[in-house]
């Protein structure tokens, strides 16, 4: 991440600007818009409400500001269930710079933060630390300690400091469902991708180091995978094969058959699930780089193969299977 205040490079985040603590932020001269939330995947709702917030803020030239936090609070306030996540920080940030707002504020999230109070956290960061004159957020929002802030307590506090609170619903998909991180992740759990991408507007992606495996998937089966290192925390689809694009850390983009899960045809009791990635038409080496895989396709459940070489076959209908749903090239 960049150092706080600093403006985002031209490549990676546009002009967006990234502040990392109320405490090191100016209010902008004229005044900002503002919406606040995890944004947890900056999906289709959240930039349904993103577009009300520029709209809100162009007539008076207002900066738009999303306020955010560096990790998700339910961490902090319930980890025993707090959700993975669709994005982490770092990539949330990207998708926010492609919405167009001004600036990012990021918050820590701690236990004195979540022991606050609403009214302290919209003095601290939306009066003093922004000088808001608009606020735009989900009709169903809380924060603060014990949830008691809300758009009605947002309502009363911005006729008391001079801002104006919009309470909008979220983005509803075409069976009039609201677009929503929970949807998203129960999608993928199933390992419906396809469904998650229509929520999402983009495939979703994961990211991580390519690491050494066992050493099998070249020399035995004739098909060399890079092993993603998928940090804890992450939400990662159904285990099984999958159609993906695989973007390695210089940009390039490779169709690739991915497979997640426990490989049983040769471990009868895996941990966990493994992201195994073969690049199409790529020879190479990629330990140490950093991927960036992104599901498009679930193309079958994974199970157990009787031999390697059942296996093989099967894995050689899996690149044809992928390379029909990739098609020639990714889309830009």
């Amino acid at each position: 991440m960049r150092h706080p205040g600093a403006r985002a490079d031209p490549g990676n985040l546009g002009a967006m600007e990234v502040v990392l603590g109320p405490d090191r932020c100016a209010p902008p001269p004229q005044g900002s818009a503002v919406t606040i939330g995890a944004y947890d995947g900056v999906h289709l709702g959240h930039r349904h409400l993103l577009a009300e917030l520029r709209r809100r803020a162009a007539p008076s030239g207002l900066e738009t500001v999303v306020v955010t936090f560096d990790r998700h609070p339910a961490t902090v306030v319930r980890p025993q269930s707090a959700p993975a996540l669709l994005t982490d920080l770092d990539q949330k940030l990207e998708l926010l710079a492609e919405t167009g707002v001004d600036r990012t504020l990021v918050v820590r999230f701690d236990d004195a933060r979540a022991a606050e109070s609403a009214e302290d956290f919209v003095l601290e960061v939306l009066v003093e630390a922004l000088g808001a004159k608009a606020v735009v957020v989900g009709e169903d929002f809380h924060f603060g300690h014990g949830r008691r802030g809300n758009v009605a307590l947002l309502g009363a506090m911005g006729a008391r400091y001079g801002f104006e609170v919009t309470g909008i619903a979220l983005d509803a998909d075409a069976a009039g469902l609201a677009v929503s991180s929970t949807r998203i992740r129960q999608l993928l759990g199933a390992g419906d991708v396809a469904g998650a991408t229509a929520l999402l507007g983009r495939p979703h992606q994961v990211r991580g180091v390519v690491v050494r495996g066992d050493g099998r998937g070249g020399p035995e089966l004739g098909f060399p995978t890079a092993n993603v290192d998928v940090p804890a925390g992450l939400a990662l689809p159904g285990e099984g094969i999958y159609a993906c694009w695989y973007e390695r850390g210089d940009g390039a983009v490779h169709r690739a058959a991915a497979s997640l899960g426990r490989r049983p045809t040769f471990h009868a009791r895996a941990e966990g699930p493994l992201l195994e990635a073969f690049l199409l038409d790529f020879e190479g080496d990629l330990y140490g780089e950093e991927a960036r895989v992104s599901f498009v396709r679930r193309l079958r459940e994974e199970r157990r193969f009787d031999s390697a070489e059942a296996l093989v076959r099967q894995m050689h209908e899996d690149v044809d299977a992928a390379r029909d749903a990739l098609g020639a090239g990714p889309a830009r």
